[in-house]
């Protein structure tokens, strides 16, 4: 029985196929490309399935090319055109035995070919899938010999507002300079900044290598790498970011923050650039700032309707202290955003301190601190509770200083947003009790306490359904919050597969989910008695319609928003 024999006799009894359709197929299908596309547009089998039925029968390993980052001397193991010509991709060579990663491994012909052109004694197999070798290829192929070749074309795609004094430099200064300002420079730059917002970055990352510099974009919250530069380049770009930037040209041997602006497609974004000194020369990061993706009010922001309403409810409060914890990346600074946009009136005197100002907003007094000058987010506090605020965010609650002044001001009368890094909603109780404020304190001045993360949301375009027994669910720990929220032997997800419209990642954008305390006398009384956290999670979860972070994405993916996957991956970080 051949191969292409086995894959229609798998179909047949796990699909439940009358013979005279998988006769059919098999008329249809004279290659395995042609039966692999039939099979795969009907629904009979996945890419995975495929591979499966391919590893068991012919012995060969399945590697997840998702979870490696192959080095960039591999490209000297196969030339490029023959990797994309036959989508294959070199793994290693050990020896003079070339390992490649294919997702057709009956074609032979084309293997014996590889192993001739390569001087190869032998050529291994691995089994990966197609869209996973065809993105190592583009990352691995990238070019590295010119950034004239790279970057050829319109250099115009961006309009760069730069700012910059080179008055009394040295002349190799003044060398260095010119060369940034170059067409290819200045068109290699432009062009990084256009593509990454086109692709919706969050970030750019610069990063320099003992032989190379690469350019990183972080997509709904995943890092992937995009261009490679020839060392020869680093300095002349490192240099054309300071200029634009306002950064000091002559230092690299100091942090440094800066901010530009371009403007593109008829608007206008800021980013914020930070650099850091390496071992290799001066890494920087890019941070996209869009003014126009800032979702104004709560409702915009994708929270599940109980958490959503939790939080309306605390804002409401006349005064107290709303606290949003969370790492780094997850959307707290977006949420305060978010609220006070949705408060802003011109009855209210509004007031923020920030390290840095990240969104400037119109009607809102704007601070941004300063420690070099001894002015911290303590010392900001104190001076704007002299002018009658009515609220007041607190970028961030970093120590015991800034916590009393933001509890006492919160007991006056005013309204205090601020985020705390803490791991769930709760934890902040302990964390503010490790900086030293006395339980009775918290427990008046707390309104709520949230947590959040941001998750990747699934490709509308590509997103295929599936079934999860109960049994999975119980491992998993979500079975009796599901059947309390669908019932039982439904179990139907979805999750990624990839398309060009999502970069094959098969997620597009990212959504928040939220857990939530909004207190009431019971939970500040056994704060004061310094409750444990777990009983007071307890507590919330009967009386007070806590949900935990957990289980608000298990409601994303019943909606289809998200995989179980992706929910797994953001709440056990």
């Amino acid at each position: 029985m051949t191969i292409k024999d086995k894959i229609l006799a798998h179909i047949k009894d796990s699909k439940k196929c009358d013979k005279k359709f998988i006769s059919d197929i098999s008329k249809r299908a004279s290659t395995y490309e042609e039966l692999r596309r039939i099979l795969t547009e009907n629904e009979l089998v996945s890419e995975e399935e495929l591979l499966l039925i391919f590893s068991k029968e012919l012995k060969i390993p399945f590697l997840d090319l998702s979870k490696y980052k192959l080095p960039n001397k591999n490209q000297e193991l196969l030339p490029k055109e023959l990797a994309v010509k036959h989508k294959v991709l070199p793994v290693c060579k050990i020896g003079n035995v070339l390992t490649l990663a294919t997702a057709n491994p009956i074609d032979v012909i084309t293997h014996d070919d590889i192993k001739i052109i390569t001087k190869s004694e032998k050529v291994d197999l691995v089994l990966a899938r197609q869209k996973d070798i065809n993105k190592a290829i583009s990352s691995l192929y990238k070019s590295t010999e010119s950034i004239s070749e790279t970057f050829s074309g319109d250099a115009s795609y961006v309009e760069a507002e730069e700012s910059f004094e080179s008055e009394g430099a040295k002349q190799d200064l003044e060398s260095l300079i010119s060369e940034s300002k170059h067409p290819p420079i200045v068109r290699a730059i432009d062009v990084i900044i256009y593509n990454a917002l086109k692709k919706r970055a969050s970030d750019i990352h610069v990063e320099p290598y003992e032989d190379k510099l690469v350019v990183r974009y972080r997509i709904d919250g995943i890092l992937s790498d995009e261009f490679n530069f020839p060392k020869i380049n680093q300095q002349a770009v490192i240099a054309r970011l300071k200029i634009i930037s306002s950064l000091d040209i002559t230092e690299s041997r100091l942090p440094q923050d800066g901010r530009f602006r371009v403007k593109f497609e008829s608007r206008e974004i800021d980013f914020r650039v930070s650099s850091l000194p390496t071992n290799f020369g001066e890494k920087f990061v890019l941070r996209v700032l869009d003014k126009e993706s800032l979702s104004v009010g709560l409702q915009k922001l994708g929270f599940s309707p109980e958490p959503l309403s939790i939080f309306q409810e605390a804002a409401k409060a006349p005064f107290g202290i709303i606290l949003v914890t969370g790492p780094t990346g997850s959307g707290k600074s977006t949420t305060l955003y978010s609220i006070i946009s949705q408060i802003n009136t011109s009855d209210k005197n509004i007031i923020t301190i920030e390290d840095p100002v990240e969104y400037h907003l119109e009607g809102i007094t704007q601070i941004q601190v300063n420690p070099d000058i001894g002015l911290t987010f303590s010392v900001g506090l104190r001076s704007v509770l002299r002018q009658s605020p009515d609220v007041i965010m607190v970028g961030e609650i970093r120590d015991s200083e800034t916590a009393d002044t933001a509890i006492k001001a919160s007991l006056t009368g005013e309204m205090i947003l601020s985020t705390l890094h803490t791991n769930n909603a709760v934890g902040a109780i302990a964390r503010l009790r490790d900086m030293g404020t006395e339980p009775f304190l918290l427990a008046s001045s707390l309104v709520a306490l949230t947590a959040q993360r941001l998750v990747r949301t699934l490709c509308p375009k590509c997103r295929e359904k599936y079934t999860i027994g109960e049994d999975v669910l119980s491992r998993l720990g979500f079975a009796s919050f599901y059947n309390s929220k669908v019932g039982k032997n439904k179990g139907e997800f979805y999750r990624a597969k990839g398309c060009s419209f999502c970069g094959q990642s098969g997620y597009r954008g990212r959504v928040a989910i939220l857990e939530i305390i909004l207190l009431d006398d019971k939970i500040r009384e056994m704060i004061i008695e310094e409750a444990p956290e777990d009983r007071i999670i307890e507590y919330a979860r009967e009386f007070k319609n806590y949900q935990s972070l957990a289980e608000d994405g298990l409601l994303k993916c019943i909606e289809g928003a998200t995989s179980i996957e992706e929910i797994i991956r953001v709440t056990s970080e």
